[in-house]
């Protein structure tokens, strides 16, 4: 069965998602700014079933962060794919006393 052109995009998407993210891994992780310390500080706050209030280090981190970029990243494969829940992740700068990005 073809490929639509939907389908065709939105799978070269995900796999430039996935390249991207080896890409980070071979120089340390980091997303948006963030280094891999303050993603590792927060994951336990977008992590389903149980999330935490984010801590003050996620806090610290998510501060130097691009939420804009971020908030880039919202109906994308790679968030689930690194065990993150989208809705958690954008419901932690509110919870950090930070700005959501207006469209996010």
């Amino acid at each position: 069965m073809p490929m639509t052109g939907n389908k065709v995009g939105a799978l070269v998407t995900a796999v430039l998602g996935i390249l991207l993210v080896i890409a980070e891994l071979r120089n340390g992780l980091s997303l948006c700014n963030m280094k891999e310390d303050g993603l590792t500080a927060c994951k336990p706050s977008v992590t389903k079933p149980n999330p935490v209030e984010p801590s003050a280090s996620c806090c610290e981190a998510l501060s130097g962060a691009d939420l804009q970029c971020l908030c880039s990243y919202r109906n994308s494969l790679l968030l689930p794919s690194l065990g993150i829940d989208p809705e958690l992740a954008l419901a932690l700068p509110p919870k950090c006393n930070l700005t959501s990005p207006a469209n996010c």
